[in-house]
């Protein structure tokens, strides 16, 4: 009997976990979990702060590192490729059977480089060949940076993970880059013999954080006298996700796509991130059900993952309410809440978060390595 990863899989939607360390890999519980049905891994600053500078399992390599010269920086990035090289090795079976359409690691440029394109193409130029993996995936920030990086790196034939995906408006631009970089590869593609489906992408489309920001909106109303607005508490961010995969279809199943698809391009997926359950009354399973279907993503946490195996739905949920999705962000904007808003302050705020935590990392390092190079 197929367990819930592998039923969910069999609809179309791909499950990828949202963490990596080195003792996931060196216990085999990775391993384990691709056995099981995972098919891929997502990675960011934050994860890898966690990872490398909450215990002990790095400081060899530290000390190591830190003995031939290597700054902070160098040190973090010499860890990190070996631990998303390692995980693609785990995964690569995965990446072969399916034929090149799943099994990848994404690996984030650093977020100094939000707002800079030349030196976001550089990094993820830099970091592919480092890992020198077929099945990576650089992760770029969906900024106003991020989108002609994106075009560029695809058209080289480099797989990217587009993150910070908050606005329909962004989604529909980050489209646009990507089937403008598809053209760029192809037309390379046609003098070297290289396959178009070579290159892959995800689109991170971010959930629960919008309703963590609107439903504090709707909460500072309700308190100022507007309880009838209780009923959109908990609504807003799988409305926004569910018109996104509308937006998707719109996009890969028409008439535009269907030449690249007839040259063997790969459509780029929706990809569902911040799935974990922010607010404790919620069902811990609240942003997993409802976005269950064909050529979709959904990477999750842990302990998400822990509640998905054991009573996620298991059935085709993404079109249904689609009306009621629209009915919903139609009553936001009727009351005011002004969503290009609240996806430009999540934008702003993921940045900054990850900025924050890669800073606090190369800060943990740094204690970690002078004291490594200290006379005794």
């Amino acid at each position: 009997m197929m367990n819930r990863i592998q039923q969910i899989t069999a609809l179309g939607q791909a499950i990828w976990l949202d963490n990596i360390s080195r003792d996931l890999l060196q216990s085999g519980e990775l391993a384990q979990l691709v056995d099981e049905g995972l098919t891929g891994v997502t990675s960011n600053p934050t994860i890898f702060q966690k990872a490398i500078a909450g215990g002990t399992t790095y400081d060899d390599d530290i000390v190591r590192l830190a003995r031939q010269g290597a700054t902070a920086l160098e040190v973090y990035e010499a860890l990190a490729v070996a631990d998303i090289a390692a995980a693609a090795d785990v995964l690569r079976p995965v990446y072969n059977e399916t034929h090149g359409r799943d099994g990848f690691v994404s690996l984030e440029v650093s977020p100094r480089l939000a707002h800079d394109t030349a030196g976001t193409v550089a990094e993820a130029r830099r970091l592919f060949a480092a890992v020198n993996r077929p099945n990576v995936m650089i992760k770029v920030p969906a900024t106003e940076a991020g989108l002609p990086a994106i075009t560029t790196l695809i058209g080289e034939g480099i797989n990217v993970n587009v993150t910070l995906i908050f606005a329909l408006e962004m989604y529909e631009r980050v489209i646009e880059a990507y089937l403008e970089g598809l053209g760029r590869f192809r037309q390379t593609a046609a003098q070297t013999g290289r396959p178009l489906g070579l290159v892959s992408s995800v689109a991170s489309f971010f959930v629960s954080r919008v309703d963590t920001l609107v439903d504090a909106i709707i909460r500072h109303r309700v308190e100022h006298g507007e309880p009838h607005l209780e009923p959109l508490f908990g609504k807003a961010a799988i409305a926004n996700a569910k018109l996104a995969y509308a937006q998707y279809r719109a996009a890969f199943e028409g008439p535009r796509f269907a030449e690249f698809r007839a040259a063997g391009a790969r459509p780029q997926r929706p990809l569902w991130a911040s799935t974990s359950t922010k607010n404790p009354r919620y069902p811990d399973t609240m942003y997993i059900d409802p976005l269950i279907g064909v050529n979709t993503v959904t990477t999750v946490p842990p302990q998400t993952l822990a509640a998905l195996r054991d009573h996620a739905v298991t059935a085709q949920t993404i079109e249904q309410g689609l009306d009621h999705a629209r009915a919903v962000l139609s009553e936001l904007a009727g009351i005011r809440v002004d969503m290009k808003w609240v996806t430009d302050e999540l934008l702003k705020d993921g940045v900054r978060l990850f900025a924050d935590s890669f800073e606090k990392l190369l800060s943990d390092i740094e204690v970690k390595r002078v004291r490594a190079v200290q006379p005794a």
